[in-house]
Order: C-alpha cells, then structure tokens, then sequence
C-alpha cells in the first residue's frame, strides 16, 4: 500500500503543476525539393500522443508552453526543432536518409534506430505485411544478426546472436509477453506479427529496461491496441493471404474510431494450415531420435536423394506441422493534451501440431476450434485426425494491459508514464485426445517510470515489477511449480555535448525464486533396479521449500559521435546480471520435445542418482562491447555493427554420457534399453560471443537499389570447446525495383556450412534460398488497395536449421507461393 501511496501522491503532484494555457502551433513538413511531406508524424517532446501531416504536409499541434517538435518520416532523417509557446508556425525540411529511419518505443527516449547508442533494427509498414509469418522467429529471421529456434514453422522464436530462450526477452508494448516459450523450444511465442506496427529488435543487453531476461537483447512488439492519439475518424484495414506450402489460409481486420478523445480500436487474425511440403528428406524413424543426441555422417548439401538406400523412406511433408489460429485485440482510450489514459483486452486461441511427437502423417483440415478444454478431449472426429502418436499444442492466453501517461511539461519532469499488464497463459499438450500435460503461468507486470530534464540531462527514471506463477502438470512436467518475483530501480540518462550525445544507465534488481521441491522428484531411483518399485505415501510427502535471493546489477555506459553530416560511430559497454529460471535451475524430468532427460543446475550427479544439492548458485554475468559505424545520406548507406560479448557463468546444456529410462532411472549409456534417453544437465562455465552485423544499401538511380547484408557469430566455451546450436553465418543481397506503383524485389542468401558444433552435435550443410516478391498499390472505389505476390525458396532447397533441435526432422519449406491483399479504408 506504501509503494501505490507514493505513485498516487507523485501523480497528483504532477497534475496540479501543469500549465493553464495552450497555445496552437502549426507548421509545414516538405523535403530536400520542397515539396510537401504527407503522413510525416509530429511529435511534441513529453507528451504521449503525435499529430500526422495531411497530403499538403500541414499539421497542427498544442501546446502550452516552449517545448521540442520530433517530425519523423520513414526514408527520411528525423529532425527535432525547437519552439515556443507563442511561435505560431514552423516550416521544417527532411533530408532524405539511405538507411530506414524509424522512432524505437523500446528505446524510452524517443531515439529512432540511427541515434541509439546499441545496435538496433525494426520491420514496419508494407514491408512487415509482406513479411509476417506464424512465429516471430521466421518473421525476423531474415534480419543481420537474427536467426530462428525453429521447431517448425509454427514454433519458432528469435534467436540474437546466438541467445534465446531465456536470455531475450519477447515484449508486447514494453510489457513482458508472459507465455511459456521461454521454458522450451516446441512452446510458441504469442505475439502476432500480422497485428503489429512495428517489430523492434534491440542487439545485445538490453536489462537497463527490461530487466535480467533481456540479457540477450528485446523483441518488442508494437501495435496500437491502446490508441496515444486523438482519433476523430474512422479507419481501419481488411486482408487476406493464401500460402500454397501448407494450404494456409490467412485473415486480418483492424477498425478504429474515435470521438471527443474517446479512441476505439479493434484487431483480429485467423489463420489456418496443414502440414507443409519441402524436398524429400529421409524418415528419421529408421534413425533414432533427434541428430543432437547421436553422432552420425553429415548429408553432402542434401542434394542428391538417389544415393539413398531403397528401403530408407522419403518424406515430403513434415508431419504434424498444422496451425490453427485466432486472436481478437481491443482496446480504448481517452487522450487529451495532457492525459492519455487507456485499457486493452487480448485474447488467444491456438492449435499447432508438435513435429518431434509424431510418426506418421495425417490431415488436419478440421475445425480445432470444436475441440474441447478439459482434460480429456471427446470430438470423435478429433480422435480419428489425430492418431494416438500424434501431438498437438493448444494455447489459450488472456491478456490485459493498462496504461496510464500524464505530460507536465514543466522545466524539470516532462511526464509520468505507467503501464500494467496481466496475462494468464496456458498451453496444453494433447494426444490421442487426452491432455498429457499443462503449462500455466500467470504474470502481473508494472512500470512505472518519470521522464525528465535536469541541468542539460534528458533521462527517466522508473520502478519495474514482476511477478509470474507457473506450474506444470503431467507427463512432460520436468519443472516444479514455481513463482518468481522480482523488484527493480533503474535509471537511464542521455546528454549532448555538441556532436556528441552521452547516454548512462543503471538498474539494481531484487530477484526471488521460490518453489516446493519433492523428495521423489530427485531420489525417485534410489532404489534397487532389478525390481519393480512403486512411491509408497511416505515419499510422496516429503516435501520442503527451497528459495533463491539474489541482486542482479545492472549499468551502461555509450555514446553516439556524428562527426559528419549523415555519419556517426556508436559505442556501448554494458555489464549484466542474470539469474537462472526455474528450467534452468529445477529441472528433472523427461522433456519429451527434445528427447531428453533434463536437469538443472541445482542437481549433483553420483553413482547415477540426482541430488537436490543448491548451493552456491552463481549469476550469469555478462560484458558486452558494442561499436557501431553507420552511414545513412546520399545514395550509399550503412550500418556495421561489432560485438563481443564476455559471459561468466554461462548457463548451457552438457551431455553428461548418461542414459534414462522409466524402468532403470539414471544409469551408463552402454546398457541399452528401449525408450531410453539421454540426459542432459545444465551447467555454468566462462563463455565468450563475438561477430559482426552489415546492411549496405546502394540506389543506382530512382527506381533500383541493391542491398547487401551479412552477419557472424562465434560462441564457445573458454575452454574452446563450442556451444551447441550457434546459428550459421549468413550473407546475402537484395535487388529492389520500383516504379510508381510497383515494388519488386529479388533476394538470394547464403547459409554458411555450420562446423563449429559441440561434442555431441553433427555438422549442417549450408544451403541458399531464392526468395521474390512483388507488391503493386491501387486505388478501388475510392479505398487504397496494396496486392503483393511471394515466392519463398524460390529453387525449392532442401535446408537443414542448425538452431533447431529437430533439425532431421523438421527441414525448411520447399517452394512457397504467396498471394495476398489489404484493402484500407
């Protein structure tokens, strides 16, 4: 109660300081020619809402008192001007910038992606439509740096330089996402693409912010289900797709409104799939489980499928790969000058089918909506698609979110800003019409943060809670129930001293771990193995409760230097503090999607049996040099980014040579028994990251550009032995024509070979992908109208992901055709 009493007494304090008057200021945006600049938005430095230029490049904001205009525009450089309350008009000039520059919302201080002290890339507009796929994963995997988990097309999350799971953080609004596809590969992220403004993808730690999670970098999803700004039109977007791969079927629907500064806004997406096709590739069923926990030759390219034995089998789908999908956003708003004040409602509702459960093929062109929610499903017509070896994923997630922002705009504090979010996540894994086991986590999340000015500093400073309740029930149950909280300060300060801009940071973290830990869960075997042994009373009840405190510290330190027009070098150097999550720490159990046997860190191995032993839990702790060099005027533009990254305790899986089976617990891998997996446990050792990032944009003339792009990554133990599944290097380039209307493009990658593999691992043959498309926008009565044609995997290649941990199992598509439509009205 002491903590809100604070919030209320600052914000009430805020408000009674606020400016009685307003003043209007109108202006003109025109470029280099000038020409008029329509659709540039106009920002007025503090406050939340903007103001977007009509088709004459005009615009109109209040204000009450001298302030700053931020006008920005995509392919143009962003300007800020300074004006007074009384100026009356302002005439601003955009240059023309080679490198797409757009505001960042993760960054908090209103940077776009040029400003920014660490490296940072956004997919926006036209260009994110085009893109957009199930996962966030394959959605962004074309980005330098960024690549996929891949367990399947329908579960992939993104991976930054190597990091995922729990080292990167997946936002939704600044807020935490909340699902559970931190805890594992096969579990889907729940942020849709489609839905989005915007996709922001910050490289290397970003904890200042958003905490230890974020040791990685941040996936923010951005979209306007809390309208900022005074709507006093109706607006909205229809769009449909057709994917042939899979047969998908793809709808979309925005609409928002507003009056008086009450804003509505509504958005959905439905989509619907089969399995998809790719070149043949041979049954892993004659083969064993997954390559990771086998050694085995390397196919040549994956080119030539006659040199296969002609008892081997060949597939041609990947089974159980299905999507059945809904999600419906709404969301309300009152704005005024001052105040913007908020609320959304989420919901999501999917079916995905899980690739390294199954055996065998089957259609899914069925309604899964039918399907029901308890814990044993009974549509008959259920049980015959889905055979009893086949495994499928239902997620249902609600989430709330609220938001609250006040703009002084005062000499010193600028505005207070609160956000709160709520999500109650569930994800449900069923076979053969039963649920084997259940995910739930339920996480309440509140920032709060003061924007400010102080003798010539621009910073916030903020309070940042989290509290997330899961628990797993059922066969796959390898985590106990857990709940972690954590309590944060941090503080984040910029400054500018002629071309040069100074930014600092720092956050201190309180974080707890607290879960029940059961005797069987780690002495289940302790018993002797020739006899058939059952958990009498006694053990099943002895439990006790086991706690982890620590204080994660966090703090930064870069610099932006534009030591020439359109130029500028960026360095940052940052230290983070991460503890482990309860996967990490407290697993023991059989992860069925990897087939393996999980423990954590907390675990001792003896004589083949685990011992609960805690002690001396250490932080991961991470330093990270990033310098930037970029170029974004003329017809030549830039950015190349280097990085190197120095982790101690880093947390990674090692195969411990150990075997596990139902009937013989743990035991030597040279007994062999039917079923039985290997295990694998978390440890911590020294690590060390580094490797670049290049996007090179080159306009040959109006209507051509070529782009060029490329990235690297290393990752090993200090020891030199490498890390399991670093993502293969990459290079490729872009062609872009437009003409008018038009926009085509052609764009060929090349995966690089991966042989830098831990010891258990087998290498992955590169593969190149041909990718086109083509987008024309026209006008249909009276509406505009954007059509665009995709073709993925253009020569249909057969391509193995190194990152994925069935990557046997699961190859990428074969040739895709995508057409699609969006009609705005």
């Amino acid at each position: 109660m002491k903590k809100h009493s604070i919030i209320a007494t600052a914000i009430l304090t805020a408000l009674s300081t606020g400016n009685a008057y307003a003043a209007q200021i109108t202006g003109k945006v025109i470029d280099s020619n000038k020409q008029p600049i329509s659709g540039a938005k106009v920002h007025l430095h503090g406050k939340k809402q903007s103001v977007i230029t009509d088709r004459f490049g005009k615009f109109s904001i209040n204000t009450d008192s001298d302030s700053q205009l931020h006008i920005t525009k995509n392919n143009f450089i962003d300007q800020r001007v300074d004006i007074k309350a009384d100026q009356g008009n302002v005439l601003v000039s955009l240059e023309p910038s080679s490198v797409e520059s757009i505001v960042v919302y993760a960054s908090a201080l209103h940077k776009n992606n040029l400003e920014m002290a660490s490296p940072v890339s956004v997919l926006s507009g036209d260009e994110l439509k085009k893109q957009a796929k199930p996962t966030l994963g394959e959605t962004l995997k074309g980005q330098p740096g960024i690549n996929a988990s891949y367990f399947g097309p329908v579960s992939s999350s993104p991976i930054i330089r190597g990091l995922d799971g729990p080292r990167v953080k997946i936002t939704q609004n600044g807020l935490d996402s909340s699902d559970a596809s931190r805890i594992g590969p096969d579990h889907a992220t729940t942020n849709e693409s489609l839905a989005a403004e915007q996709i922001e993808v910050l490289r290397g730690p970003a904890t200042l912010l958003y905490g230890s999670g974020a040791i990685g970098g941040v996936v923010n999803v951005v979209d306007n289900r809390i309208p900022t700004d005074i709507i006093d039109t109706t607006t909205g977007a229809v769009g449909y797709s057709f994917d042939t791969i899979s047969n998908t079927n793809t709808y979309a629907a925005l609409l928002e409104t507003g009056k008086d500064g009450f804003n509505f806004h509504f958005d959905g997406v439905v989509r619907n799939g089969k399995d998809y096709d790719t070149p043949a590739y041979p049954s892993q069923e004659e083969h064993g489980d997954h390559d990771e926990h086998e050694t085995h030759e390397e196919h040549s390219e994956h080119e030539d499928h006659e040199e296969h034995e002609e008892n081997e089998t060949l597939l041609t789908t990947v089974p159980n790969t299905f999507i059945d999908s809904q999600q419906v956003n709404f969301g309300t708003s009152y704005v005024t000058d001052h105040l913007t004040v908020g609320f959304s409602f989420g919901r999501i509702d999917t079916d995905y089918g899980i690739p390294a459960h199954n055996h065998a093929h089957h259609d899914h062109d069925h309604d899964h909506s039918q399907h029901a929610d308890d814990e044993h499903v009974d549509d008959d017509h259920e049980n015959e698609e889905h055979s009893e070896e086949n495994v499928f994923a239902r997620v249902k997630q609600d989430r709330w979110q609220a938001l609250f922002n006040y703009a002084l705009h005062n000499d010193y504090i600028e505005n207070i800003n609160v956000k709160a979010g709520f999500t109650d996540y569930q994800h449900s894994e069923i076979e053969g019409g039963t649920v084997g086991t259940t995910f739930k986590n339920k996480t309440s999340e509140l920032r709060t943060s003061v924007e400010h000015k102080l003798a010539g500093w621009h910073g916030i400073i903020g309070y940042h809670f989290s509290d997330s309740d899961y628990e797993a029930q059922g066969a796959e149950a390898f985590t106990p129930a857990t709940e972690t909280m954590s309590h944060a300060i941090y503080v984040l300060e910029e400054k500018q001293f002629g071309d040069f801009t100074l930014e600092v940071g720092a956050r201190v973290e309180d974080y707890q771990l607290s879960s029940v830990i059961t005797e069987s869960s780690h002495e289940e075997h302790d018993h002797d193995h020739d006899h058939d042994h059952d958990h009498d009373e006694h053990d099943e009840n002895r439990l006790f409760a086991y706690e982890l405190n620590q204080t994660n510290m966090s703090y930064s330190i870069g610099g932006v230097y534009n030591y020439t027009n359109g130029q500028n070098i960026a360095i940052n150097i940052s230290h983070s503090e991460r503890s482990p999550l309860t996967a990490e720490l407290l697993s023991n159990g059989t992860h069925i999607a990897t087939s393996t046997y999980e423990l954590g860190l907390s675990y001792h191995l003896e004589d083949g049996e685990a011992h609960f032993e805690p002690e001396d839990i250490q932080q991961e702790v991470s330093t990270n040099f990033d310098i930037s060099f970029r170029k974004f005027t003329g017809d030549f533009g830039y950015t190349l980014n280097f990085f190197y990254n120095d982790v101690e305790n880093y947390y990674y899986q090692e195969n411990t040579g150990l075997i596990y089976s139902a009937e013989h617990g743990i035991e030597e891998a040279d007994h062999e028994h039917e079923g039985a997996l290997p295990v694998y446990q978390f440890k911590s050792q020294d690590a060390e990251l580094y490797g670049f990032e290049l996007d090179t944009h080159y306009k040959l003339n109006e209507e051509n550009t070529v782009k060029l792009f490329a990235d690297s990554i290393t990752a090993k133990l200090k020891d030199s032995s490498y890390l399991p599944r670093i993502p293969s290097n990459k290079i490729g380039v872009k062609y872009e024509y437009a003409l008018d209307n038009l926009v085509a493009d052609l764009t060929v990658t090349r995966y690089a070979s991966q042989n830098n593999i831990a010891s258990y691992e087998s290498k992955t043959a590169g593969y190149t992908l041909v990718d086109f498309s083509m987008q024309y926008d026209f006008e249909l009565a009276g509406n505009d109208v954007m059509a665009y044609f995709n073709i993925d995997n253009l020569t249909d290649e057969l391509g193995f992901v190194h990152t994925s941990v069935i990557k046997e199992q699961a190859p990428l598509p074969g040739r895709n055709f995508k057409v699609g439509v969006r009609a705005f009205f």
